[in-house]
């Protein structure tokens, strides 16, 4: 990630694109499939300094996308309005190694709550969403 890609800190909108990307809950993951059909998926994610990482299952079909078409946009919601609308877009990758979502504070800090509802505990939600992908924003755009 580059700070030329984020808007400037000084702005309103720079601000409001960092604290959204720290507080939001969930946001739109698009790939595109083999057809060339984007296809836009709710995910958990934590934004740091290196970009964005959501973790998925390991059937996910958005893995397969990324192989062979690794740009991807991760939309956050608007305003319901038409408004405060930010849309990224990215490279993505599947790091290797990285920790398993529990064993990542940051991560654990955003969604143990949400871990314990979906899946029992942190450490079985890590074992069906094991797989990171890691998004290298390329740019940010909204208003």
């Amino acid at each position: 990630m580059t700070d030329t890609a984020f808007p400037d800190p000084a702005t309103a909108f720079g601000r409001r694109v960092r604290e959204r990307l720290r507080s939001e809950q969930v946001a739109w993951l698009t790939t595109v499939g083999a057809d060339g059909t984007p296809q836009p998926n709710p995910v958990w994610f934590l934004w740091d300094d290196t970009g964005i990482l959501v973790y998925n299952r390991p059937d996910a079909h958005r893995l397969t996308h990324l192989s062979a078409r690794p740009r991807v946009s991760l939309h956050l919601e608007g305003d319901g309005r038409g408004g405060d609308i930010v849309v990224l877009a990215g490279l993505a990758r599947i790091p290797d190694p990285h920790p398993l979502p529990h064993e990542l504070p940051a991560y654990l800090d955003k969604y143990r709550e949400a871990m314990i509802r979906v899946s029992g505990s942190p450490e079985v939600f890590s074992e069906g969403y094991p797989v990171p992908i890691r998004i290298e924003v390329t740019r940010v755009r909204g208003f």
